[in-house]
């Protein structure tokens, strides 16, 4: 592989000093695609010719302005957008053929990555209509887990992780409704941030769960995604679920702050030993940053999440896929036109008792963090194999959601951060999760935690041959 690192302050240094044009990264970066060689990483790309005309462009405007490096601060950085968010002239698939249309205009939340100087490599794969949190359910392919392809890459953003974590591009955009943003960074040993709800627009996204859809980010470092959050992040007045930002949410948790964990007593690692010992070791790294441990019942958010799944937002799904299940059932995946076609079962009257309890374990989530600042969990449990997932599609998935899917429905803020390897050489993650607008603040504790980590980010280093 190409070796030049791909992190945004990096770059943004390089092209400042002169050290590198946009046109020579450009080149560099479409070498590095050809060589991973893994068509299942992107649905579709923007053309070569497309992409050098945007680096001359942007190269031009340095040239004729020494201040447009400065003026954009996403100058020259590549980057890709997960298969279900708009790009005007490239297919939206969802990850379904049948399903394809070419939108004639861009997601906001992608017009302003370009207004800020990013380059669009392409659209990456994902799980069929964001559903699953595998990223094995794709007819377009599964994208090579980087550290062992025998192992699932996480969904359903599959794509615009691996394609972070192997180095195709700096960052990447998601969706996350029950974890989709948060599991494929840890499973690809980089960051995932899952903002607030509303704070980035997600108008001319496909739709999963509508009122509980993100997008994410998924960056090398926490100081990556914050440059990415910064620019992305805006009130858009034609998303009815958009949100404004309040400015009176602290910016940073401070030196000394208290942080969640439940006891290991409430937690699950599906029989993962070394993810046990992981998380063990993440707990006192997070106390030498500064933190205080505080434990807390695990059980309203576990409650919480189970709701997602086995409860009547199911049925939400059913807004964007119901027309094509009626015209052509086929063209959906069996096992996700399982889970789709279950959520029939459901009435008006679950979907109300479902919001009763919701409401009930909001309360006690809320509870925890007038204790707290911050909640510390695994991102997931464990990780699995292809050949198990096939095997065993739905439970697995729902064992991988165990510690993501309550914290749309909870209205908080996650982030999920690389915290170390396991004897088999796979990478291991944590989330830190916060209420609602705490966003630069979990970021801000995510550097922190990568600086006393001192981890390797993303999969560079696997492919020099190095154990990690």
């Amino acid at each position: 592989m190409t070796s030049c690192s791909l992190e945004i302050a990096t770059l943004r240094n390089a092209f400042l000093s002169g050290e590198i044009s946009v046109a020579t990264l450009i080149d560099q970066v479409l070498a590095r695609i050809a060589e991973w060689d893994d068509p299942a990483v992107w649905i579709s790309r923007s053309s070569e010719d497309e992409l050098r005309a945007r680096a001359r462009e942007l190269d031009s405007e340095a040239a004729a302005d020494s201040g447009t490096i400065a003026r954009l601060p996403l100058f020259g950085i590549p980057f890709a957008v997960k298969d279900n968010i708009d790009v005007a002239g490239l297919p939206t698939t969802a990850g379904c053929p049948a399903f394809a249309y070419v939108p004639a205009e861009t997601a906001p939340v992608v017009r302003r990555l370009l207004a800020a100087g990013a380059v669009l490599l392409g659209k990456t794969n994902l799980d069929q209509f964001a559903t699953g949190l595998v990223g094995t359910r794709s007819p377009y392919g599964v994208p090579r887990n980087p550290f062992d392809a025998r192992f699932i890459p996480g969904g359903s953003s599959s794509g615009s992780a691996v394609a972070v974590a192997a180095g195709l591009v700096s960052f990447a955009l998601g969706t996350d409704t029950a974890g989709s943003g948060r599991i494929p960074a840890a499973f690809n040993n980089i960051v995932g941030l899952k903002p607030t709800r509303g704070l980035l627009s997600t108008r001319r996204v496909v739709p999963a769960c509508r009122s509980l859809d993100c997008v994410s980010v998924f960056a090398l470092t926490p100081g990556d995604a914050t440059a990415v959050f910064d620019v992305a992040a805006g009130f858009d007045s034609d998303d009815p679920f958009a949100r404004p930002s309040e400015p009176t949410a602290m910016a940073s948790f401070g030196s000394h702050f208290q942080f969640a964990v439940p006891p290991f007593s409430d937690l699950e690692f599906f029989g993962d030993d070394g993810a046990r010992s992981l998380f063990g070791a993440a707990i006192e790294l997070l106390e030498r940053v500064g933190g205080t441990r505080v434990e807390v019942p695990f059980a309203p958010f576990r409650d919480a999440g189970r709701l997602l799944y086995d409860g009547p937002w199911v049925a939400e799904r059913l807004h964007a896929t119901q027309a094509l299940l009626c015209e052509n059932p086929e063209a959906v995946l069996p096992v996700t036109r399982s889970i789709l076609e279950g959520a029939r079962q459901y009435s008006a009257l679950d979907a109300y008792r479902a919001q009763y309890r919701l409401a009930v374990l909001r309360r006690a989530a809320d509870d925890v963090f007038t204790e707290v600042d911050v909640l510390l969990l695994p991102t997931a449990g464990t990780v699995y194999d292809t050949m198990a997932v096939a095997v065993e599609p739905l439970q697995l998935n729902r064992n991988l959601g165990l510690y993501t899917s309550f914290v749309n429905l909870l209205d908080l803020a996650a982030i999920a951060l690389p915290a170390g390897f396991g004897d088999n050489a796979l990478p291991f993650g944590i989330s830190l999760i916060a209420p609602a607008f705490r966003d630069l603040a979990l970021l801000d504790l995510g550097t922190r935690f990568q600086q006393v980590a001192g981890l390797p980010r993303g999969a560079a280093h696997a492919f020099r041959g190095a154990r990690p």
